[in-house]
């Protein structure tokens, strides 16, 4: 399993860069996780857009979703160029339906998953976690059979996130606060809440992202290194994960 950052930025994109998306790799199947604004400009800087094989997201903010509507356009294009009629499966859940409908266009199909049920996508097994925010949204499990990469999405931290994270390979977490803060009503985490899930989970690596536009940033690490004694790095594109 190969996973690299597209984007990671929390709200709205920095110059030049991207909110939420993540690209998981294995055995030539490419899969991204959320597709938010930035995203598909970004994502071009390492992959093709008609070799992207799926599409799955955690919820429907804009800065998890904002650039569907260009992906779609993308999928037309190529498709129209190449002659071609491949259609880019889009999986969310149906909690808002108006918004899942949304999924499906001419060359990509809205798939509901259930949150309940291990999806499977590709050579890629997905478990989900109920998150704490404002909209349904779920975190995720990625499981290849041998490597373990766990996203939290958006959430506020909860107890049973540690169990959910088990002994992964792999923890990328919301971490759009500093140490002190209180992000629970905006349904977000604080940096020492995402290295408490990291140290208790057992995990061996954390990515900290969605990331403020605010404060010094590299003061996340630092203030998580205080609880996880892993190895910690602050989100950026183009930072991958491998074994």
């Amino acid at each position: 399993m190969k996973v690299t950052i597209i984007g990671y930025w929390g709200a709205y994109p920095a110059a030049g860069s991207a909110t939420s998306g993540y690209l998981f790799e294995k055995d030539g199947f490419s899969m991204l996780i959320d597709c938010g604004s930035g995203v598909l400009s970004r994502l071009q800087q390492f992959k093709k857009v008609d070799d992207l094989d799926a599409v799955v997201l955690s919820h429907y903010h804009h800065d998890h979703i904002a650039d569907i509507g260009p992906l779609q356009y993308a999928c037309l294009v190529q498709n129209t160029l190449a002659e071609t009629n491949e259609t880019l499966p889009i999986y969310g859940h149906k909690e808002e339906k108006k918004k899942f409908e949304t999924l499906t266009h001419q060359y990509t199909k809205g798939i509901a998953y259930d949150p309940d049920q291990t999806l499977e996508v590709g050579p890629f097994s997905i478990q989900f976690q109920k998150t704490n925010h404002p909209v349904p949204c779920y975190g995720m499990r990625i499981s290849d059979g041998d490597d373990t990469a766990v996203y939290t999405a958006d959430t506020s931290y909860f107890k049973e996130w540690a169990t959910f994270a088990r002994n992964a390979d792999l923890l990328i977490t919301d971490t759009n606060f500093y140490k002190g803060m209180d992000g629970r009503k905006a349904g977000h985490m604080t940096s020492t809440e995402a290295a408490t899930i990291a140290e208790e989970a057992n995990v061996k690596n954390l990515w900290l992202s969605h990331l403020p536009h605010f404060g010094q940033l590299t003061k996340l690490r630092q203030e998580a290194e205080d609880i996880f004694g892993g190895t910690i790095q602050l989100a950026d594109e183009g930072l991958t994960w491998s074994k």
